[in-house]
């Protein structure tokens, strides 16, 4: 099973204000919060986190059919950000390792229930308008969209 989270940076900077009272409290743990506080670029680690969490739960709520997405109980850990940053993340007893790419415009992030499947994962990403064609046609294993991109794994 795969996961997938495609997050456009600019218009996350226009839509949403992360830091507005109790916004952190609300989806991400304590460690994930100092994460953030601690980081050189607090706007990218907090697009990071969040398109960690949205890659796992794709996978976890195919599995488990639960659809309860509760961000504050995907628990994110980064094992390595130099070049690509991989990580995993925790829920229920559930693990799931993640692939994060950060571009100037946008943050991508892949996931899945066995580390060395990543390296195995073909992507496609688009950025409107070149975008607009019959993507389920090509079957991928998950879809993700946001602003001006469209994130396809295979």
């Amino acid at each position: 099973m795969l996961g997938n989270d495609i997050v456009d940076l600019d218009l996350a900077k226009t839509q949403s204000n992360w830091r507005r009272k109790n916004y952190l409290n609300k989806i991400f743990t304590a460690d994930e919060q100092l994460l953030i506080t601690s980081a050189k670029n607090p706007d990218d680690m907090v697009w990071l986190l969040w398109s960690m969490k949205e890659s796992a739960y794709k996978i976890y709520n195919r599995k488990t059919g639960i659809r309860n997405f509760a961000p504050k109980s995907l628990n994110c850990v980064i094992h390595s950000d130099t070049g690509q940053i991989h990580g995993t993340v925790n829920v229920d007893d559930n693990t799931y390792f993640t692939k994060s790419d950060i571009y100037t415009t946008y943050l991508h992030t892949i996931a899945s229930v066995e580390s060395v499947k990543l390296k195995d994962i073909s992507m496609a990403i688009y950025k409107s308008p070149n975008h607009l064609f019959d993507y389920k046609s090509t079957n991928p294993g998950c879809v993700s969209h946001h602003g001006q991109y469209l994130a396809l794994v295979y």
